[in-house]
């Protein structure tokens, strides 16, 4: 009888006591991310705060430096008339397009390299030679070669984004345990096989941080592309503003490429903590 009372007392699997713990466990880690994102706000908040105060008791130039509010004051002009939404839909589309032509060659480029020697020997040295060439180097030759159409502005975007996930992909390849290699070969793996649930899985990390870089040097190259000739896009509202002198919609711009940036960074982190939450690394 005292046992079955003891066993009785005790919450079962499934019971709202142990739902509670979750439902408390949850709550704590989204209270921990509202006080992380408060402590991350803590710095843009002072400096926008002393630029506020700064342009209205007149020790910078409004001119050449706009004050916080008159630069949102563009910003709603420019959203409330479908300027900036259009502009920024021309850019992103143009991004994404160039994104996937190079991002997408650069991956399959690095697991060739990667997984076959005579590709590396024969492919890697002029991948090496064409990296070490500036965007803005290459930039007037597509625009002569292939005019001021949407074609060169994603070849630009294309050129930035193809070596990051390309060098990345390699040497996450190359840092593969050989011993696990030599596990499927025992184990009669196919190549392909081999490739696809060994390698790639392995070098995951490397390559899903060669996405985040391939992603932001994509979003540079945009900038480039644009200000060199563009009629539309952020980077064509940019030089539009810079010729009228319209330095709070530069900023306006310039705010854009950054916000747009960072939330394109913040998914793949989001994206590396969904693909690489076995790992067991250091958190600082």
């Amino acid at each position: 009888m005292a046992q079955q009372a003891n066993l009785a007392s005790r919450p079962a699997a499934g019971r709202p006591e142990s739902r509670s713990w979750t439902g408390v466990l949850r709550t704590s880690l989204r209270k921990e991310k509202w006080a992380d994102l408060a402590i991350g706000s803590i710095l843009p908040v002072l400096v926008l705060l002393g630029w506020q105060l700064a342009g209205d008791y007149g020790l910078i130039s409004t001119f050449f430096l706009p004050t916080p509010r008159a630069i949102a004051e563009s910003f709603g002009r420019l959203a409330a008339s479908g300027e900036l939404a259009e502009h920024l839909g021309v850019s992103l589309g143009r991004a994404a397009a160039g994104f996937a032509l190079g991002g997408g060659l650069g991956l399959l480029c690095g697991i060739v390299t990667g997984t076959m020697r005579r590709a590396e020997h024969l492919l890697d040295p002029s991948f090496q030679l064409l990296r070490m060439i500036p965007h803005l180097a290459v930039a007037p030759l597509f625009i002569l070669w292939f005019g001021f159409g949407e074609l060169s502005k994603v070849l630009i975007i294309a050129k930035g984004a193809f070596f990051p996930l390309y060098v990345h992909t390699f040497l996450g390849i190359r840092s593969v345990d050989k011993k696990l290699v030599e596990v499927t070969e025992v184990l009669r793996f196919s190549r392909s096989r081999q490739i696809w649930r060994l390698i790639v899985p392995s070098a995951l990390p490397n390559i899903l941080l060669g996405l985040r870089l391939s992603l932001a040097v994509s979003w540079l190259g945009l900038v480039v592309a644009e200000l060199i000739g563009s009629q539309s896009g952020i980077g064509f509202l940019i030089n539009f503003a810079r010729q009228s002198s319209a330095t709070d919609i530069i900023f306006v711009g310039v705010i854009l490429f950054a916000v747009v940036g960072k939330l394109v960074d913040s998914f793949v982190r989001q994206l590396e903590r969904r693909l690489l939450g076995w790992r067991d690394s250091f958190d600082g």
